[in-house]
């Protein structure tokens, strides 16, 4: 079976000298696992296209058990992100976070899409890190099916008030009054912060990197949404330790 896809590489690994397995990431196939043969090799048109971050397309074709992949070529290789290491580890933490929650072989438009759209802002250093990590976190946990339910308090059905307490391990909001009387992990967000939240898993595609927040609310943005995400994932990710010993 042959097949024609575009998709970013979201992890690749030297096999013997000179050929590549690569995790590919494409919005028609979702994850799909592909073997490249001589992509190694400098003078071979794969070597680039091939290459982590390289968003491409691919000319595959079904064996045993994986894809091979006989052409490739590169569409877009975000040379903006190797000048910040901060912006490629941030970077490499997103390609992880698809490779964990992208299923093989299922219609992934929309996760490729904020991919490529969150390292296109990196490369560019058109939108900060902070920012893009907690919209990139939160939109593919809800395009996943973990979207949290922030309309209003779970208990009572208030929309908002002074302070609200994400519960961490429910994925609802509680007001001040109905979280003392159950007490489990919470983030606490301002008006401002779950009001991000709520654009972030709610507003149309074409909205989503829209706004944005003061200090002290990115920082409870970004707070609550990485202890969700790991709270998710059920562990850390090494990137996103890496990332976080740069800082």
């Amino acid at each position: 079976m042959k097949i024609q896809t575009q998709g970013l590489i979201i992890r690749e690994r030297t096999i013997g000298e000179s050929d590549r397995l690569v995790t590919v990431l494409t919005g028609d196939e979702g994850v799909l696992h592909a073997f490249a043969r001589r992509a190694k090799n400098l003078k071979d048109s794969k070597n680039s296209a091939t290459g982590l971050l390289c968003y491409s397309r691919l000319n595959l074709y079904k064996g045993r058990d994986k894809y091979i992949i006989n052409e490739a070529f590169p569409l877009e290789v975000f040379f903006g992100l190797r000048k910040d290491i901060g912006n490629l580890a941030l970077a490499q933490y997103f390609c992880e976070l698809a490779a964990e929650l992208v299923p093989d072989g299922v219609e992934s438009g929309s996760h490729l899409r904020l991919v490529l759209n969150a390292l296109h802002f990196l490369s560019e250093g058109k939108k900060p890190g902070t920012l893009l990590k907690p919209i990139v976190e939160l939109r593919m946990l809800s395009l996943s099916g973990y979207m949290p339910d922030l309309v209003c308090c779970a208990q009572c059905g208030a929309y908002e008030a002074g302070r609200m307490y994400f519960k961490i391990n429910r994925g609802t909001i509680y007001c001040e009054k109905c979280f003392l009387e159950t007490g489990d992990p919470c983030a606490v967000l301002s008006p401002a912060a779950l009001s991000a939240m709520r654009h972030i898993i709610y507003s149309d595609f074409e909205k989503v990197f829209s706004f944005s927040l003061t200090e002290g609310a990115l920082r409870e943005l970004g707070e609550a949404v990485e202890v969700y995400t790991i709270h998710i994932l059920q562990k850390r990710l090494q990137t996103l330790n890496f990332y976080h010993s740069l800082f």
